[in-house]
């Protein structure tokens, strides 16, 4: 297959060296120095235990043109950059164009085809213009939700942590051959890949520690293993997933981990910072939006009380206003 991966971070990159390296024709579209990088060595992928593999066979362009559309896309940038390059990365689908998205947080999409009361509905926090909805065809979207923890060393050179699951599923549950296809290949790459038949309960599943952990990382400049030995943190982060546990009862989603075991498995991942933490030191504008504010509009939505997650959401945003202020005043 020929893959397209739309961002060179962390996650898009490890993916696209590790299809690159199982044998498929991959596309990295990449800016500035990670362009320059990969163009020049590939894609460095370092282990846990400290091998590490290059992925040099794979191609990279700085543009949005290609001889001939990917098979499939995956946007492996930030839900915040999607909406800018939406009108770009239009030019690249045809008719038969698969679209993994892979965003943190709660997807623009998610709504498409979701069969209960609010079927359809846009969520105007991650695409308050209809951007996305009018140059991205939500009927070839397939939702993915990258459990692997990686960290972007350098441009094209890739830390990974620890995880490789790496699920995928349609929007509205079916098993579909194209579904089916890049299951198969993500798992001949390296990841635990299943299609799943309730994508938006696993979404909430990584959304929920998302919601929880990134703000009170930035916020205290902490690890997931130091939120959740310190007590307080521990108990706050718990009250943020109760909140949004009441959030999804509203919607109709299972959420099928309790709030302790989900505390438990982010615990278990170590001295690892967040993506919003570490967009915070490297002074990039953080997720605020898709990690938290679109639980707000879900919490508006459903008539859902939540104080702790509207506090949350106001510290973090002028935590990110003060870090932009000085990023732009250097």
């Amino acid at each position: 297959m020929h893959f397209c991966v739309v961002g060179a971070g962390a996650i898009g990159g490890l993916i696209a060296a590790r299809l690159s390296k199982s044998g498929h024709h991959v596309t990295v579209i990449a800016r500035g120095a990670s362009y320059e990088a990969i163009r020049s060595r590939g894609i460095e992928v370092i282990e846990s235990d400290g091998s590490s593999t290059i992925a040099s066979k794979l191609s990279t362009t700085d543009q949005f043109v290609l001889s001939h559309s990917p098979d499939c896309i995956i946007v492996a940038l930030k839900a915040h950059q999607i909406s800018s390059v939406a009108p770009e990365l239009a030019s690249l689908i045809d008719t038969t164009t698969t679209i993994v998205s892979l965003q943190n947080g709660i997807p623009w999409w998610y709504f498409y085809r979701e069969g209960g009361s609010y079927d359809g509905y846009r969520l105007r926090s991650l695409d308050p213009e209809g951007t996305i909805e009018s140059n991205i065809p939500s009927a070839q979207v397939i939702g993915s939700i990258a459990f692997p923890a990686a960290i972007r060393v350098s441009p094209g050179v890739i830390a990974h942590i620890e995880g490789d699951r790496l699920p995928i599923g349609e929007p509205d549950g079916s098993r579909s051959d194209r579904a089916a296809l890049i299951s198969q290949a993500f798992s001949e790459a390296g990841f635990r890949s299943r299609v799943l038949a309730d994508i938006r309960s696993h979404i909430w599943i990584k959304a929920w520690g998302n919601l929880a952990f990134n703000p009170i990382s930035a916020l205290t400049q902490s690890t997931l293993r130091e939120i959740c030995e310190f007590p307080s943190t521990r108990s706050l982060a718990a009250d943020l997933m109760e909140e949004a546990r009441s959030i999804a009862g509203a919607l109709g989603v299972n959420v099928r981990l309790s709030i302790e075991q989900r505390i438990s498995g982010a615990q278990e991942v170590g001295d690892h910072k967040t993506s919003m933490l570490q967009d915070l030191e490297s002074s990039q504008k953080m997720e605020i939006e898709p990690l938290v504010g679109a639980f707000l509009e879900l919490a508006s939505l459903t008539d859902t009380p939540v104080p702790r997650i509207t506090a949350i959401h106001a510290l973090v945003s002028l935590l990110d206003s003060h870090s932009q202020i000085k990023a732009t005043a250097t």
